[in-house]
């Protein structure tokens, strides 16, 4: 485990050290990661930090007001709303390795923008050691890194937690004094509902993501997993009232894990898997099925895509 205090010193003095006089812009999806950079980076250089959080349209419910309310102490803080940028960008699209590579790309075009607005050289961001390893092997390519084009118009980018593991990030932003609402929050993926999304993504499939997510999260807040999430997976044949409909499918999953490079399904009782079910078909009519995944990581990743 990380030696917390020893370790934000560290942070901070090469923060410092790497943006010097110049000024940095952060991207904050809210998520422990991105928070915790954010909360050491404002410590380093104060003012000189814009922190910048792209609503992407691939967010959760919600996720944007919470945003709004949990960071509005953040003066610099900037929300863009980029949706139409990003789904116009990923229209048509179904590989999942290249919707990650686009989303990487839309989000630096985004800070780039901003960053030209306030004269900032220097990007920072929340990447984690999983985040690394994963993209630098064969697994997938995370957006902010695998996923980062080839040319970026940044001096440089700065990630102070890049050697730690999620536990560890958690650990430090505790010591920051972050919101427990933050510093507990259950990882949610940078390409957000995309990789919850098999093949092309559109604002049909999001829509149903979005609320099936919200419903999963809800319902499985009392086994504290380490992610919970749901996936639409394709379509299938189903009955609504007397009529037939071939209607999504979505799969519920829900993993237990230390760092994420592992992980083991959860054992969910029937009551609650029906309570699931019976929301996300009653409450979306285009849903005609859900089932529950029992695949732990490996052989499975805990994402879909």
């Amino acid at each position: 485990m990380v030696d917390v205090d020893p370790f934000i010193d560290e942070k901070i003095e090469e923060i410092s050290e790497s943006v010097g006089d110049a000024n940095a812009v952060i991207g904050l999806s809210g998520g422990v990661d991105s928070s915790t950079a954010a909360a050491l980076a404002y410590e380093a250089i104060g003012d000189q930090l814009t922190a910048v959080y792209v609503d992407t349209g691939l967010m959760r419910k919600g996720e944007t007001d919470q945003i709004r309310e949990t960071f509005d102490y953040m003066d610099s803080l900037r929300i863009i709303d980029a949706k139409d940028r990003f789904l116009d960008a990923l229209e048509g699209e179904t590989d999942p390795e290249e919707k990650r590579h686009i989303i990487g790309e839309q989000f630096i075009r985004e800070f780039e923008e901003v960053a030209r607005d306030v004269d900032a050289d220097y990007l920072v961001q929340g990447t984690i050691y999983p985040d690394r390893i994963e993209s630098e092997g064969t697994i997938k390519s995370h957006h902010n890194v695998g996923g980062l084009p080839e040319r970026i118009d940044f001096a440089g980018i700065v990630e102070p937690m890049r050697d730690l593991y999620k536990d560890e990030v958690r650990e430090v932003a505790r010591k920051l004094d972050l919101e427990s609402i933050i510093a507990e929050r259950m990882p949610f993926p940078g390409p957000g509902l995309a990789v919850r999304i098999l093949g092309e993504v559109t604002e049909e499939k999001l829509d149903v993501a979005r609320e099936a997510n919200h419903v999963v999260e809800e319902e499985l807040t009392e086994y504290e997993p380490w992610q919970a999430l749901a996936a639409v997976i394709g379509k299938a044949t189903g009955v609504k009232g007397d009529n037939r409909v071939h209607g999504w499918v979505v799969a519920v999953r829900s993993v237990e894990s230390r760092d994420g490079m592992t992980a083991r399904a959860q054992e969910i009782d029937w009551e609650t898997l029906q309570r699931i079910q019976s929301r996300i078909t009653g409450e979306n009519e285009t849903v005609s099925r859900v089932v529950y995944d029992v695949t732990h990581k490996p052989p499975a990743t805990i994402e879909y895509e």
